[in-house]
Formats: C-alpha cells, structure tokens, sequence
C-alpha cells in the first residue's frame, strides 16, 4: 500500500512549470519531493555544486600538512625556510581552489 494516498493535480502554463522544474533543479529535488518539502515548511537552499566535495577534501588536506608542519616546527623549536615556504605555497593553494570555486 502506498505511503502517500492522496494526489493533487495542479495546471501550470510553461512558464510556470520551467519555473518550478529550475528551482527544483536549484534544490537538487525532483519536483515531487521539492513541492512536499516547500508544503512542510523545510527552507530549502540551493544544492552546492559537486565540486564543493572535493573542494572540501583538498582544504582538509591542506590543513593537515599545515598542522604537521607546525606541530614538527613547535617539537623541534627550529623552522626553517623550505618549511615555511611549503606551510606558505598550501595556503595559496587553498586560497587558489576556493576563489576558483566561487
């Protein structure tokens, strides 16, 4: 038996359709389920795009390396310049993927 027994059928001319399919689209739903979310209240964001994931996994990686840098720098109380540059050229890196994303 279905979960959901009671249908709407709702005319739409083909602006008002295009419409709801884009932010639909926006949301990452298919128009049903962007339509039962909107009917329950749930603020709905645009869906980030897939390279926000791998955006994600290269920041955290990044932030890794630093902190290894800086936890070798602080234990052994001498920084030198190759490690200050390879904490420097991550941090542009990061810098680099963010501006590119947005």
């Amino acid at each position: 038996m279905r979960k959901r027994n009671r249908h709407i059928c709702v005319w739409m001319n083909e602006q008002e359709y295009r419409h709801l399919k884009r932010q639909a689209g926006l949301a990452g739903l298919g128009i049903d389920p962007f339509i039962r979310s909107l009917v329950s209240g749930v603020q709905l964001r645009p869906h980030p795009p897939d390279t926000y994931a791998a955006l994600l996994r290269e920041l955290s990686a990044i932030g890794n390396n630093v902190n290894q840098i800086a936890y070798w720098a602080n234990a052994t109380k001498d920084v030198g310049k190759t490690e200050i540059a390879e904490a420097v050229a991550l941090v542009r890196q990061a810098w680099r993927l963010v501006k590119d994303t947005l």
